[in-house]
């Protein structure tokens, strides 16, 4: 067996050519710059580039790069098509000059192939495909090679990646919004009005006249401790006890015009929540000049529910509510529930809210906004969970 190597032999396709060769009639005018450009006739044609005999007094040099003007005969219709080429090759003997074809457009590219494809397969060619070759689009978009990134940079990867992250966030937010728009709008009641509610006792006014306060605002006092002085005339103090005989103008107008003084205590050890009367002020028999809180007592939260809640605010529910100017959301447990009025029918409910944690008297009168969330949660689910036998 001869297993010697032919180092002649060459692969066919190490050999065969990029682009089928033609020969189409066509013809090639020169652009030299010159007054009288040749007009030489093209021997082959390919989609890669041309060869044409040229004049003994114009062959081109090897490399030199030209432009020319190719022109076909389309049903009896010229076709001409500007093109640079660059000199590959140049037979002395015959004067043939090989050209490469340089910075072909699409259109250009499509028209040349489709007059080849033609040509080979026998067809006619006619104006009206050349026209049609010319509107479509002939070429695809260039593949994506993998592992470079798809041609993008690292800045330009890290601002498409940015990009999408940010737009991931936005629309989880949305979401989220969404979801809690929804959940507060099924699953949690909100109450109408809500209030920090103390139990407070009310000194008044035992006789007509001007008060003066000794103590403030929100300041403390011991049971018997004076609350304020007061002041109101004789005649006010001796009016039921006078006889007729006594109510002439000149007793009236001296018993008005002596002042005696008195002074309000405190009933209990109690704090002062409101002045009523401002100091200086003329007050009635009977006005509430003090409401006091007595100390050490626990505020409530008192709120009203529609009867659309009425399943959400029995007593023993538990609530959530926030007193106005406290960030913290406190927790709650319903101890009682009544309407309104004892008289006639109302659409709202009361309660009242004891806390989980005591709150300060000096709360009492602030706005509270109270919630009763039903929605899922562990506890339901155990419960739920309990009540099916699990």
């Amino acid at each position: 067996m001869n297993t010697a190597v032919n180092a002649n032999v060459v692969h066919e396709s190490e050999a065969q050519r990029q682009h089928a060769r033609v020969k189409i009639p066509a013809k090639l005018r020169l652009l030299t710059g010159q007054p009288n450009a040749p007009l030489v006739r093209v021997e082959d044609l390919s989609a890669g580039g041309l060869s044409y005999i040229a004049p003994s007094n114009q062959r081109p040099a090897v490399g030199e790069v030209i432009k020319g003007r190719m022109q076909f005969l389309i049903d009896n219709l010229g076709l001409a098509m500007d093109i640079e080429m660059q000199i590959r090759s140049v037979d002395a003997a015959t004067g043939r000059v090989g050209c490469q074809f340089q910075n072909l457009e699409q259109q250009d590219i499509a028209t040349l192939r489709h007059l080849i494809t033609s040509h080979l397969s026998g067809d006619i060619v006619s104006m009206g495909e050349v026209l049609a070759t010319l509107q479509r689009d002939n070429f695809t978009k260039a593949r994506k090679q993998k592992g470079s990134g798809g041609g993008m940079s690292a800045f330009a990867r890290l601002r498409a990646v940015t990009f999408s992250a940010g737009i991931f966030v936005v629309g989880l937010v949305a979401f989220g919004f969404i979801l809690k728009s929804v959940y507060g709008l099924y699953f949690v009641s909100h109450a109408t009005a809500g209030v920090v509610s103390v139990a407070s006792l009310d000194v008044t006014m035992p006789r007509e006249g001007t008060v003066q306060s000794l103590v403030s605002v929100n300041g403390e006092v011991a049971k018997g401790a004076p609350l304020a002085s007061f002041n109101t005339s004789m005649l006010e103090m001796l009016k039921d006890h006078l006889a007729d005989t006594q109510l002439q103008p000149a007793k009236i107008e001296e018993l008005f015009a002596r002042q005696l003084s008195g002074t309000l205590t405190s009933p209990c050890d109690c704090v002062v929540s409101k002045q009523l009367i401002p100091d200086g002020q003329f007050a009635g028999k009977g006005a509430v000049i003090f409401q006091l809180v007595p100390r050490n007592t626990q505020a409530d939260i008192e709120a009203r529910f529609t009867y659309r809640q009425f399943a959400d605010v029995r007593p023993g529910a538990r609530v959530n509510f926030q007193v106005a100017g406290d960030d913290t959301l406190r927790t709650g447990k319903i101890v009682s529930s009544a309407n309104l009025s004892s008289v006639d029918l109302s659409t709202d409910i009361r309660v009242r809210i004891k806390p989980d944690v005591s709150l300060s008297s000096s709360l009492s009168g602030r706005p509270v906004e109270v919630t009763s969330d039903r929605g899922p949660s562990l506890n339901w689910l155990i419960d739920k969970a309990t009540a099916a036998g699990l």
